[in-house]
């Protein structure tokens, strides 16, 4: 399970961003978080998946739309390229590393819609608390029409791109 998780850090650093309750109150309700934190200050979808059930190779029921904020790191790619070939699709929050393979890849080639965010978030820790802004931009990526109709709807400030 190393290396999937929101509850490992990558190289020391901290892996674990906590998606900020206005997004995911705007965006959903989802069915299903599979990079849900074991201790965690408020929902982001019906059913959690955390580090005990490795969301990554656990099943992702046909029918479930996804919220997805993956670990921060190499693995993120990882968790798009799943969520790029669910059938229901969803939602994922990462940094906009555009110019990165993984983004070429599991992006530009595969999601339906982007949402750039104007300025940068704050995510969370585990207790609520707000933590420092984040250090890059931050994207959302719709896969499959729903994701892309909550994504167009939402009115969250920033840059929407249908692809």
């Amino acid at each position: 399970m190393s290396g999937f998780t929101h509850e490992k850090p990558h190289h020391g650093l901290k892996d674990e961003w906590l998606t900020p309750q206005w997004i995911t109150d705007t965006l959903g309700p989802f069915d299903l978080d599979p990079c849900s934190p074991i201790n965690r200050p408020w929902p982001t979808a019906n059913r959690h998946l955390t580090i005990t059930d490795n969301g990554l190779t656990s099943k992702w029921h046909p029918n479930e739309l996804i919220w997805c904020n993956p670990p921060y790191g190499p693995q993120t790619f990882t968790w798009l390229k799943k969520l790029a070939a669910h059938p229901a699709g969803g939602i994922a929050l990462i940094f906009a590393r555009t110019e990165t393979k993984g983004f070429h890849e599991t992006v530009w080639n595969q999601a339906n819609s982007l949402l750039f965010l104007k300025g940068r978030i704050k995510f969370h820790h585990v207790t609520g608390q707000t933590s420092q802004t984040a250090t890059a931009p931050s994207v959302l990526i719709g896969y499959g029409t729903t994701a892309t109709q909550r994504l167009t709807n939402s009115n969250i400030p920033g840059k929407l791109i249908l692809l």
